[in-house]
């Protein structure tokens, strides 16, 4: 997307926008991981079961920093 929204239309500015997403998109791809590395281990490839562990744990970690900022600025302007 290259036209800058601002809130206008969806009433989010944007980097709260960002911020959902963000953390949507970490913990989709926390769930897909737990597919590959099911692949991964079904062909008995445990380096690559490995490597798709680590991103989901990445993806969670993300997930989680992102939930906790977010946490923080909805009780920011609530407050």
């Amino acid at each position: 997307m290259t036209t800058a929204e601002h809130g206008r239309v969806t009433g989010t500015r944007d980097k709260a926008y960002n911020l959902v997403w963000y953390v949507e998109q970490c913990l989709a791809n926390a769930l897909r991981m737990e597919t590959y590395i099911a692949d991964a281990e079904r062909d008995g490839d445990a380096e690559v079961a490995d490597l798709f562990r680590r991103a989901q744990a990445d993806s969670r970690k993300g997930a989680e920093m992102g939930k906790e900022l977010l946490a923080s600025r909805i009780a920011t302007s609530a407050a």
